[in-house]
């Protein structure tokens, strides 16, 4: 869709004389026939427009109802769309007294461009934050006033849809197959949103990454590559310079509406049995900080419209999935709903909630069909934090330091929990955490053993950007420290880590092992979802696990102590099966499953049974 036809539909005006009624935003600006829901909400802003009446003749459409608010300038125009109706300019009629004019809405058919996939086990994610990956288009770089200030890591940078279109074969040849985007909406927000967290418009790009279409754009070039693409989506609040701020529709619009009241944090009272409504209140209607307004999606005009905006953005930009923020500060049943509203629109789409637990409990019953409760979020996906908390303590810094990588095997021993171990989301780090990799680190034993993990227990592995050249950042210096800039996404760089030639020999190192692993996995079944059958740590060290799919089976053997450690086969023949030998897949040296072998210390063997 073109720019221009955007503008047109947001910012239409019809003035026939000095007091003709006018509407200066419609939400959503389109919608399409042949939705499996039949529904559509449209919001309609614009002076004392609540005095028109409405009316419609479309083949297929009825109107179902207008919801009249507090605030006049408000219209919530529900339609009816049956699977008759094929697509072209539905006319709105907009009456009052003598005066009315018809605006245009447009339905269109169905997206037939590839997307809205999914991501499962098959898959890895690759998380960018835009403001800081690369730099491809200057132009846009300084909007409303905000100048870029790559000296202040609070500040923009100028990274951008361009930038990333621009290294998209650097993460494909890298191996991932799926690249998640931390929120790219419009943050016009005086300070501190270049992370995208304080959205101030939900149907419009943000213009310092580009366009609408610049959006859609990106995503088929993802998927023209072979990969698929996530939106971060925030329905917990918003940025307080949205647009609506300063004229509400409602009295309830937001939670605690006259101004901030902080939430409580507290994310345990949600599932809690013993919790009274107040300490879950606390934390679902306090603010999360005093620029990001708490939204209210117990109000159900403001539910259907932002339920509405996710499907919207699937069909338009076809997203292959979506990363909620902040996922329980929201309404339960607003985010039950939601979930299944989705799920009924594309059955095999993903959503996964950001939930920081470092309980499994807590985590597994956010998840869809949890046993550990009755209430039925619908969310397919849950954020492992409990896993990656374990993996800091079992991959540590130190290297005269024995890794407990009992942590690990204890929290994996709690699986039975969760209803879907496929669906659970593994990480070493992300945008809020300090970065796995420290600075201090001078050889690879401890990231070639993390990587070598994730990208082998179970579940679907997510990577940061930047793990491949080991780039470090720690929370205690501010988040700015931990989104550093990708050296080499921007002209003026001294060195360009996206060649092999501006990386050092330990980041080559690095990258390639990575690589390795990554292409390796693709391949095999039995790590994409295959059976994990693993064994508690032994006085070595060691601990040993076997990811199992029909013929296909691994074997993998991480070393936590410093010193060389001789491993018996013996001890595992019930999960190596008939098999008599592995073949590493990082040295290419098979092993003899006859005798007993040593792994050095912190070392990993990644075996594939033959």
């Amino acid at each position: 869709m073109k720019k221009t036809a955007i503008i047109a539909a947001l910012f239409w005006v019809f003035s026939m004389t000095a007091t003709a009624i006018t509407i200066s935003r419609v939400e959503p600006a389109f919608w399409w026939v042949g939705m499996k829901n039949p529904e559509l909400q449209i919001m309609v802003y614009g002076k004392n427009i609540a005095a028109s009446r409405v009316g419609l003749t479309y083949p297929g459409v009825a109107l179902k109802t207008v919801v009249h608010v507090d605030n006049p300038n408000y219209l919530f125009i529900y339609l009816t769309i049956t699977q008759e109706a094929k697509a072209g300019k539905l006319n709105l009629e907009f009456t009052e007294g003598k005066k009315s004019f018809t605006y245009p809405y447009e339905l269109k058919a169905r997206n037939d461009k590839t997307g809205a996939q999914g991501f499962d086990t098959s898959d890895v994610l690759y998380l960018i934050m835009p403001d800081r990956f690369a730099n491809g288009d200057p132009s846009n770089d300084v909007m409303e006033g905000v100048p870029i200030d790559r000296k202040n890591s609070f500040a923009r940078h100028g990274g951008d849809f361009a930038g990333i279109s621009q290294h998209l074969n650097y993460i494909r040849d890298l191996g991932v197959s799926t690249i998640w985007l931390n929120p790219v909406l419009e943050n016009n927000m005086r300070e501190g949103s270049y992370h995208g967290y304080a959205i101030t418009d939900f149907y419009k790009i943000d213009q310092r990454f580009g366009s609408n279409e610049d959006y859609c754009r990106l995503i088929e070039e993802i998927h023209g590559k072979g990969m698929k693409a996530v939106m971060d989506m925030i329905f917990n609040h918003c940025g307080s310079s949205h647009w609506w701020i300063n004229d509400f529709p409602c009295k309830d619009w937001l939670n605690h509406q006259d101004g901030f009241v902080p939430t409580s944090h507290n994310l345990y009272a949600v599932a809690d049995i013993h919790a009274p409504q107040s300490e879950v209140k606390k934390l679902t209607e306090g603010w999360f900080v005093p620029g990001m307004p708490d939204l209210n999606q117990r109000n159900p005009l403001l539910a259907d419209y932002l339920i509405q905006n996710s499907i919207w953005w699937i069909e338009y930009a076809r997203i292959d999935g979506i990363r909620h923020d902040t996922h329980p500060y929201a309404d339960f049943d607003f985010l039950a709903k939601w979930c299944k509203a989705v799920e009924n629109e594309y059955p095999s789409f993903n959503i996964v909630g950001e939930s920081w637990y470092i309980n499994s409990a807590s985590l597994a019953w956010w998840q869809k069909n949890a046993k550990t409760g009755n209430r039925q979020s619908n969310l397919k996906t849950t954020m492992d934090f409990n896993l990656m908390n374990a993996c800091n303590e079992a991959f540590p810094v130190d290297p005269d330091k024995t890794g407990d990588l009992r942590k690990i095997y204890e929290v994996l021993a709690q699986d039975f929990l969760y209803s879907d171990l496929d669906n659970i989301l593994v990480f070493l780090d992300n945008h809020d955490l300090s970065r796995f990799v420290k600075q201090e680190e001078n050889d690879l034993n401890r990231y070639k053993q993390a990587l070598a993990f994730v990208l082998t227990t179970r579940g679907i592995p997510q990577l940061y950007y930047g793990t491949e050249i080991l780039m470090s950042g720690e929370k205690s210096e501010g988040d700015g420290n931990l989104r550093k800039d990708f050296p080499g996404g921007w002209p003026e760089d001294a060195n360009n880590a996206f060649l092999a030639s501006g990386r050092t020999g330990l980041q080559n190192e690095a990258w390639n092992y990575l690589q390795t692993l990554l292409r390796w996995r693709k391949g095999n079944p039995a790590v994409k979802g295959g059976q994990l059958i693993h064994y508690a740590p032994d006085q070595t060290g060691c601990y040993v696990y076997a990811r199992i799919k029909g013929e296909s089976r691994v074997l993998v053997i991480l070393n936590g102590s410093d010193g060389e450690q001789t491993v018996s086969p013996e001890k595992y023949r019930e999960v190596c099966g008939n098999a008599r030998s592995g073949k590493d897949i990082i040295s290419g040296k098979n092993i003899s499953l006859e005798n007993k072998f040593t792994i050095s210390g912190k070392g990993v063997y990644i075996l594939e049974l033959n």
